[in-house]
């Protein structure tokens, strides 16, 4: 019989023509699926133990040779003709007819369900239609012949009895024939009033067609019946002896006088009882004998007296529905066969089969026949279980310009032809059907990463995806590296020894053998003519909705408790930071999988392709990164880094969308420890630099929030990261419009200051001379840090261009606004002008005269004008008159304080006017003559004091000439002022009054005591130094003793009129 259905299965069109006639027929039975199941079920090896050894090759073959022929058509032209059957008619017929198996099933469980169904289906119109129903459940064989009977018998249903009768015609049939063929229908009740109920619905209807001679009346039929019934019993149960059955005496003598008061037929009742005693009414369904068969063939008879005639087909427009109604049982037996065969011949055939089933599943787009193909083959390959293969003894073999991982995965693979096999075959499945993959993507991703972490397949990569500027996941560092091309070639037994003893002395894994070596390269060879890297690329073009499952898989694949092998990484891929606050911090080494960064950097890039892509699937992407960043504790630095970045690179593409928050993005990554922030500083800078890099909101929000300035401080205090911050921050604090604000100016200027103090322990104030050749010596660092230092105070001065406006948008009062916007600004300058490297001090300088001298400064209040010399001026005297700032760069800080005192004057002249309306101007007058005073009298020698004097000379000469500073007989009003001013000026420069010609012509007015009396109160108070810096005033002053030399004596001018003019050409300087 085997050998007959393969010959048949051999005929190319004979499977199909099973299909059409007979799977495609409501009324007839599947044959091509019972046909291909059965073939499948006995090529299996177990299926010789029930038959013979030859029938398992034989099915296998006439499997094989299906799944061949309709690989063979998948490109030929289809072929249709008038005599052909529409498609997507059979189609229609198919689910139909699986409707109406699932509506009998549904009534097998409970009618009134089922019919409800079958209305619902539209296989019913009316359930309440009793001849639309009865003429369904006759025609229908799958209907369970208990439940019919229950259900016709049922009280209620006596309307679909009868229209059930009327499906029957009982014209010239005997009573007993009659039963016979109504009870094959369904099984008689077992309670006796339901089987009344029956009997007497079979009466009448018996009795409604022609009058038999032999029975009078309905009465008469349905007694009868009743004996029928009984006698059957009687002369078929197995629990009677022979000579207990009735007899035809005992038969008769029962019915006497029962038609209609007579006797029937002596003949009619002879006949009955012979036909009962040899041939039991039985009901076939549930019998398996010559009875079952004959009932068989009459319904076939029966049928094919009502078929059409048999259709022909020699096409392949109906292959796409007879494979997808048969793939199941062939794509299970190839994959039992192949892994329970020993016959490599068997494998390449099986392999072959696979082949041809995926190319048939990808031209027909049978998505799920494919996901299962996919899955066999990648159970075949070994390498997609959840199994996580050893890396810690991987070893690298080098040989020349070439080398190889091997590893216990690449030995398993290169020893195991079948897998390699099978995995060539899958990837030549997946290459070019990846928009088909559903289910599958998980088996295929788990082959992904284990070839991944063993070094067998390159990094994730497409020119169709958006390129992500970060260095190679780092991978599995080799537990040793061997050069085989530099080792002597020395075969001997005492260098076999020696190298063996070598090994374990020094506790190192042996050596790969050469058969270890040769397994690996046959792996090596096999991934690459996988061209994986081709896969990836499509990948890469997947529609959305298949993109979208593939990164849902890949996030699945995370594993959920972080409980992964720990392994070592390579360093190269991984800097070093410097030790925070100068030491390490104690952490024990987390565990670290590379695969988790594939995973990550796979659906990253999957999400950034396009915006469509961003709004399917960015929010998954992005919420499973932000769990790894909340809990950064339990992942590797390097998982936790590139998660930063993913994140930010996410939320750079989908700042228009309602997941993407940037304040709880960069609360995570400011609240990361600062050791594994330190780490991941290059990726988390490379983030925050693309997201503030163009102009716009994203850039607005970032820049405003103050866990962005805390990661910016936390990183510009590790010296290897400090360059990357200030690039960021460069690239914040610049640019049109420009991105500081109210909320972050203070932030930034603070952290621009620590950038340009940063270069101050570079400089030493005097340099011995054996120092001084390794300080022209300067390193590369060392220059960049100077630059950045000296940029930093360029950016500075930048962003005080943006003051008048943040002033002006504030709703401060206006000192208030003055000391929030401007006093932080010259706070910082006035540092840097104490600075030892000399070229950030020029610059801060610069910067300072520049604005101090602006007319935006300048302002009717007498809080801010008087503050400049409070707050800024002053206290940065002060701290130029500390012995140790002086001692930082002595020849540089000489001629800071020159410039200062100058700029002092300077800046006094410009508010002159405004001072000589403001009640406080005697005390700021007094105590700029006092730290002219200190300034020339510091002992740093001739250049500070006679710029001293002649910047005091000018000031006075034009306070002179404008009318503020006149003798008190000119104005007695300005008496006061004139004292107290040559009272101070005297001490130090007792000759200025004459040379500046501004002696009295006649007897001066002699002195009057000094009569102390209670200055009036003004509402600004100007402080002349911080309080931090007070009680380092009589260290100054010791210092300044103790440099301070005999005062060189100035010659008097004899001419009047030429110190009138030199004071007039001064004046007009100012």
């Amino acid at each position: 019989m085997v050998e007959s259905i393969g010959v048949l299965c051999r005929m190319p069109n004979f499977i199909t023509e099973l299909f059409v006639n007979y799977d495609c027929d409501v009324d007839r039975s599947d044959l091509c699926e019972d046909m291909i199941g059965l073939l499948a079920r006995n090529a299996l090896p177990d299926s010789a133990t029930w038959s013979t050894t030859s029938v398992p090759p034989l099915c296998l073959d006439a499997l094989l040779r299906y799944i061949q022929f309709l690989a063979e058509r998948l490109d030929d032209e289809e072929k249709t003709s008038e005599g052909y059957p529409d498609p997507a008619f059979l189609r229609e017929q198919r689910r139909k007819k699986g409707v109406i198996i699932k509506g009998v099933q549904k009534f097998n469980e409970k009618p009134r369900g089922g019919l409800a169904y079958l209305e619902a289906q539209g296989i019913i119109k009316d359930p309440n239609d009793a001849k639309e129903v009865a003429k369904f459940l006759h025609g229908t064989s799958r209907v369970s012949k208990a439940v019919l009977g229950d259900f016709l018998s049922k009280k209620g249903n006596g309307a679909y009895l009868e229209a059930f009768l009327d499906q029957f015609n009982f014209s010239g049939k005997r009573v007993d024939d009659a039963l016979r063929l109504l009870l094959e229908s369904f099984r008689l009740p077992g309670e006796a009033p339901l089987i009344a109920v029956i009997v007497e619905a079979f009466s009448e209807k018996y009795m409604s067609g022609d009058d038999p001679d032999e029975v009078a009346h309905k009465d008469s039929v349905f007694i009868l019946t009743y004996a029928i019934i009984i006698l059957n019993t009687d002369q078929h149960s197995p629990r009677l002896k022979d000579n207990k059955r009735m007899t035809y005496e005992d038969f008769s003598r029962n019915l006497r006088g029962q038609n209609d008061g007579k006797d029937f037929a002596p003949s009619f009742l002879q006949d009955i009882y012979n036909s009962i005693k040899s041939n039991e009414i039985i009901l076939p369904d549930e019998h398996d004998n010559k009875h079952a068969f004959d009932y068989a063939w009459r319904e076939l008879l029966l049928k094919a007296e009502l078929t059409e005639d048999l259709v022909l087909c020699d096409t392949n427009i109906y292959d796409a529905d007879m494979f997808n109604a048969t793939w199941k049982p062939i794509i299970s037996t190839l994959s039992y066969v192949f892994m329970s065969a020993t016959d490599d011949a068997v494998f390449a055939r099986i392999v072959s089969g696979f082949d041809e089933c995926a190319r048939i599943a990808i031209k027909y787009n049978n998505t799920e026949a494919l996901d299962q193909i996919v899955f066999c083959l990648s159970h075949m390959t070994t390498l997609s279980n959840d199994f996580r293969y050893n890396t810690s003894l991987n070893t690298e073999v080098q040989a020349g310009d070439g080398s190889v991982m091997v590893s216990e995965l690449a030995v398993k693979l290169g020893r195991d032809f079948r897998a390699q096999l099978a995995t060539l075959v899958l990837f030549r499945v997946l290459t070019g059907s990846e928009n088909l993959i559903r289910s599958s993507w998980k088996h295929i991703i788990r082959i992904w990463l284990n070839l991944f972490s063993n070094s067998l397949t390159p990094q994730f990569s497409s020119p169709d995806l958006p390129d992500l500027p970060i260095p190679p996941i780092p991978l599995q560092t080799p537990s040793q590296v061997i050069d085989r091309a530099n080792r002597a070639q020395e075969t001997g037994f005492f260098s076999a020894f020696t190298s063996y003893i070598s090994s374990y002395a020094a506790d190192d894994p042996p050596e790969p053998s050469d058969e270890e070596l040769e397994s690996t390269l046959c792996t090596v060879d096999c991934i690459k003519s996988c061209h994986i890297e081709k896969v990836f690329q499509n990948v890469s073009n997947l529609p959305l909705e298949s993109a979208k499952l593939l990164v849902e898989a890949l996030l699945e694949q995370l594993p959920e408790d972080n409980n992964n092998t720990v392994i070592s990484v390579k360093h190269e891929n991984i800097p070093q930071p410097a030790p925070i606050n100068g030491h390490e911090a104690g952490q024990q080494p987390l565990e670290y999988d590379p695969s988790v960064n594939f995973l990550l950097e796979v659906s990253t890039r999957l999400a950034l392709k396009s915006e469509a892509a961003v709004e399917a699937f960015g929010k998954q992407v992005f919420d499973v990164l932000q769990g790894i960043l909340r809990d950064s504790s339990q992942w590797h630095a390097i998982t936790v880094s590139r998660a930063t970045f993913y994140s930010l690179s996410i939320l750079r593409s989908s700042y228009d969308y309602d997941f993407a928050n940037v304040p709880y993005l960069l609360h995570n990554i400011s609240g990361l420890p600062h050791t594994t922030l330190a780490k991941g500083a290059a990726l988390t800078l490379a983030g925050l630099s693309a997201c503030i890099e163009q102009p716009g909101p994203l850039r607005s929000e970032i820049m405003t929030s103050p866990d962005f300035w805390a990661i910016l401080r936390i990183l510009a205090r590790n010296r290897e990261s400090s360059p990357l911050v200030f690039n960021v921050l460069e690239k914040g604090s610049t640019g049109n419009p420009p991105a500081i604000m109210a909320d972050n100016y203070e932030a930034a200027i603070s952290l621009l200051n620590d950038y340009a103090t940063a270069a101050n322990p570079l400089v030493q104030a005097e340099p011995r001379p054996k120092q001084r050749q390794q300080e022209r010596q300067v390193q590369p660092k060392d220059d960049e840090t100077i630059a950045r230092g000296c940029k930093a105070v360029v950016i500075l001065q930048a962003v005080s261009a943006r003051i008048p406006q943040l002033m002006q948008q504030s709703q401060l009062e206006s000192s208030e606004a003055w000391s929030a916007y401007w006093l932080p600004f010259f706070q910082s300058l006035t540092a840097q002008c104490i600075n030892p490297c000399r070229d950030v001090r020029h610059l801060a300088f610069s910067g300072l005269q520049r604005s101090l001298l602006s007319p935006d400064l300048t302002s009717s209040d007498p809080n801010q004008w008087t503050a400049i010399f409070g707050q800024v001026l002053f206290p940065l005297i002060h701290r130029l008159l500390k012995p140790e700032v002086f001692s930082t760069d002595r020849d540089g800080m000489s001629e800071m304080r020159v410039q200062v005192s100058s700029l002092l004057c300077k800046v006094f002249l410009q508010y002159l006017v405004l001072l000589s309306e403001w009640d406080g101007m005697l005390d700021l007058w007094v105590e700029i003559i006092d730290i002219m005073d200190r300034l020339m009298n510091s002992g740093q020698g001739d250049s500070l004091e006679e710029a001293g004097r002649e910047n005091l000379k000018n000031v006075v000469l034009f306070m002179s000439s404008s009318g503020y500073l006149v003798s008190p007989k000119e104005d007695p009003s300005k008496k006061e002022l004139w004292v107290e001013t040559w009272k101070r000026i005297d001490r130090f420069i007792p000759d200025l009054r004459t040379d500046l010609a501004l002696e009295p012509e006649g007897p001066e007015e002699p002195e009057e005591p000094e009569v102390q009396t209670e200055k009036p109160k003004t509402d600004v108070k100007v402080e002349s130094k911080p309080l931090d810096e007070q009680e380092d005033d009589d260290a100054e002053r010791a210092a300044e003793g103790s440099t301070e030399g005999e005062r060189p004596k100035k010659s008097r001018l004899t001419h009047r009129v030429e110190s009138k003019r030199r004071a007039e050409r001064k004046g007009d300087a100012y």
